[in-house]
């Protein structure tokens, strides 16, 4: 048999865009998303439910995740059988480079969101709670970026009231008491859409996690001696990949004891490099580390110390101080000679 094989095609997709699709686990989407990689947009949804063996209900739907998400963004989409998809997208390779963020939202104008208020939408009752809970007015520029984290992020009326009360709390805990800005929370916002937070149930699993790992920062830094003060940006990334490796505060105390022995003070790097090792070897708990990074340890000192001191014979059994074998048996012919005498 003669077989001709297809042309070489490649189609990149970044790692954010595959993380974005497997946190949606929506297989549709997934689906008709490599078919716009494939046609580079250019296909009429018609065109795409007869290549996918679909219908036209299910491209719509299948789009409206996939514009959600943030993968694609529409011109001038409606969903009907001979609109034309024309989407750009994050994921094709000639468009954005590997692992590059896609963020960059449509510039919405001040009569996009006065027209949005103006019609009743959700977006009216998010901004109406959003002052209250803020106790201020928004200005016509927090008006534009609460719009963009509605329209733009999709992220639903209530994640965004969740998101508010969470950013409030922060900033209750870490700053001056005073209510978030509006670009705090945008900033927040972009974090929970790479996340995939579009419901409360994955935001209040986000933020128990979240408050899991503040409390294992809070424990290390008892364990470091850092008191009276926050953990720098630097500071966290380490404490933040030790506890992602599995390591407690028992652990870290080893450590940190051993880097004050050997350095004279904490140096981050010098302590980073023990844990990695112990990580590498499979050693997580305090027990382990002294069942099997201990001993070696001791080993090593009595090699190094073998044969120094006075009194120790060849095989470094003897204690300091106490006469060898060979003196005592000098002293014992001494002392016949004496009584011979």
């Amino acid at each position: 048999m003669k077989i001709t094989l297809p042309g070489s095609e490649t189609v990149t997709l970044t790692g954010q865009t595959i993380d974005k699709l497997i946190r949606a686990g929506d297989g549709d989407a997934a689906l008709l998303y490599l078919y716009i990689l494939k046609t580079h947009g250019h296909k009429t949804s018609s065109e795409a439910a007869v290549a996918l063996q679909k219908n036209k209900g299910w491209v719509a739907s299948a789009m409206a995740v996939l514009s959600r998400l943030g993968l694609v963004q529409l011109d001038d989409y409606d969903g009907t059988a001979e609109a034309e998809m024309g989407v750009s997208t994050s994921g094709n390779d000639s468009e954005k480079s590997a692992g590059k963020p896609f963020e960059q939202p449509r510039k919405h104008t001040q009569q996009e969101v006065t027209n949005e208020l103006m019609s009743g939408s959700d977006f009216s009752v998010v901004v109406d709670e959003t002052q209250r809970r803020l106790g201020t007015i928004l200005s016509p520029d927090d008006l534009l970026r609460l719009f963009g984290i509605y329209d733009h992020l999709r992220l639903p009326p209530e994640v965004i009231l969740q998101l508010i009360t969470h950013c409030i709390k922060e900033c209750s805990i870490t700053g001056d008491g005073r209510a978030p800005s509006v670009r705090y929370i945008e900033k927040a916002a972009y974090t929970w859409e790479r996340e995939g937070i579009y419901s409360l149930e994955r935001a209040e699993e986000y933020l128990k996690a979240l408050e899991a790992k503040k409390s294992a920062r809070g424990q290390m830094k008892n364990t470091l001696h850092i008191k009276d003060r926050e953990l720098s940006a630097t500071e966290k990334r380490y404490v933040d990949s030790w506890i992602e490796m599995g390591f407690k505060s028992d652990a870290i105390a080893i450590a940190y004891d051993r880097t004050v022995v050997k350095t004279g003070g904490m140096a981050w790097p010098y302590i980073d490099g023990i844990l990695k090792n112990w990580h590498n070897k499979g050693l997580h708990t305090a027990e382990q580390i002294n069942e099997n990074d201990s001993g070696k340890q001791r080993k090593t000192a009595g090699k190094q110390s073998s044969g120094q001191g006075y009194g120790r014979n060849s095989y470094g059994s003897q204690k300091h101080g106490e006469p060898t074998n060979e003196e005592m048996e000098r002293m014992q012919r001494l002392l016949n000679k004496i009584k011979e005498e």
